[in-house]
């Protein structure tokens, strides 16, 4: 049964949490004793009867609840008899951008909430563009309280319009749009009759059923080296293994490979799982593989086959996401990790801070401040390989760390001159 990572983000107030506590409730993904705690805590609030206030699933902080809203990002596992979910709820405040950035980073999918009453606003601009900039390849647009404005469908298709037209200057590669009421349960979980109108899925089937599989870059190899398994005892004497993480591709027993920086080109003789034999493969897999020849590979080295050579880079333009509290500055020195490797870098130019607020390039910036999204051009003190990050999400992420604190400080999406 496979996974799909994905992420709510709209607006204070659009509803995400709610929608989310529908989509559990109704699906009956709560176990007895949650949904006691669920009533216990709506009658506290001063709900009657049965009604229940399905925002608290996922608002598990108490200072959110009194706040009545979703500060940190709050991840919630469920499954259904067709697949696995990972829900990251990130919160609507301009103020917590890097919230988002950090619940968007591994999802596959993201949902995007419009109030039914106010359409499409800066907030909904601002995460969709966080989004795409990220790589998400689909996206579900959920018009949400339908039932506040009558299930119209003229509002539905007006919001769709506004949706598409603003959408085209973002590189959005997929968008499905489904109205729903989170409150009512229409169009979540079951079709509604309210809206007789609308013949596509609800959203919980099409969750269950957008294929995830394609998202991973099978067709460029991929490994990084994460150690070197050398055992030095009389029953391994002459065992050398490299374990590491397919990051993208396949690879075979039999394959010609070659090895960077080393830049010798060698055989895979095995691949190995703990200690079971396998005759391939594949990302996001991890295994031990075994070479033909004796070659000085360390941790952070690169495994790729020969003719698909990756970019291999001493200069790189990235686009950022400034999550640290002291700003970027021109000039700054950091740590770049990328995976397994870890080494130092200069921003050397700030190309462009992205306004928040139209989201156009402003050039000329002396600085990137925390939530700040923008490009850099970063000078590294050793080669990297890399691919661009819209190609191969796997090798063109990395992080920034400050070696003062050792805080993440941003995080990183590699460009490759075409």
């Amino acid at each position: 049964m496979d996974i799909l990572r994905f992420l709510t983000a709209g607006n204070v107030d659009d509803g995400k949490s709610t929608l989310i506590g529908r989509m559990l409730y109704d699906s009956h993904a709560l176990l007895e004793d949650q949904m006691q705690a669920i009533a216990r805590a709506s009658k506290n609030k001063g709900l009657s009867g049965d009604e229940l206030d399905l925002s608290l699933i996922t608002d598990g902080l108490r200072d959110e609840r009194q706040q009545g809203i979703t500060i940190d990002v709050a991840y919630k596992y469920f499954n259904t008899p067709k697949r696995k979910f990972i829900i990251a709820d990130t919160p609507g405040h301009v103020q917590y951008t890097r919230n988002m950035v950090t619940g968007a980073s591994n999802c596959q999918l993201a949902i995007i909430l419009i109030d039914a009453r106010h359409g499409v606003t800066e907030q909904t601009r601002r995460h969709s563009y966080i989004s795409a900039l990220l790589g998400i390849p689909h996206f579900v647009v959920c018009v949400n309280k339908m039932d506040l404005v009558d299930y119209s469908q003229a509002r539905f298709e007006e919001i769709v319009e506004d949706y598409r037209a603003m959408a085209q200057s973002m590189p959005v590669q997929e968008v499905t749009f489904i109205p729903v009421s989170a409150l009512k349960g229409d169009n979540v979980v079951k079709p509604s009759g309210r809206m007789p109108w609308y013949e596509g899925k609800p959203l919980l089937q099409h969750l269950e059923e957008v294929p995830v599989t394609d998202d991973i870059n099978y067709r460029l190899t991929r490994f990084q080296v994460q150690y070197v398994i050398r055992p030095k005892d009389d029953r391994f004497h002459d065992y050398r293994g490299y374990a590491g993480r397919m990051m993208s591709g396949e690879l075979k027993a039999g394959d010609t490979v070659m090895v960077y920086p080393a830049g010798m080109v060698t055989t895979v003789t095995g691949i190995e799982l703990g200690n079971r034999p396998l005759n391939e493969t594949q990302a996001p897999m991890s295994a031990t593989l075994l070479l033909a020849d004796d070659i000085d590979i360390s941790r952070g080295d690169y495994i790729f086959k020969p003719e698909q050579m990756p970019a291999i880079v001493n200069e790189v333009e990235a686009d950022i996401c400034w999550l640290d509290q002291k700003p970027l500055m021109q000039g700054g020195k950091y740590w770049l990790q990328h995976h397994s490797k870890k080494i130092q870098c200069k921003v050397e130019h700030i190309v462009y801070k992205t306004d928040i607020h139209s989201l156009q390039p402003m050039e000329g910036q002396p600085l990137l401040a925390m939530n700040d999204i923008g490009r850099v051009r970063l000078r590294l003190a050793e080669e990297l390989c890399i691919d661009d990050y819209r190609i191969n999400r796997a090798t063109g992420s990395a992080i920034l760390i400050d070696p003062n604190t050792y805080n993440t400080v941003a995080a990183v999406m590699m460009r490759v001159d075409e």
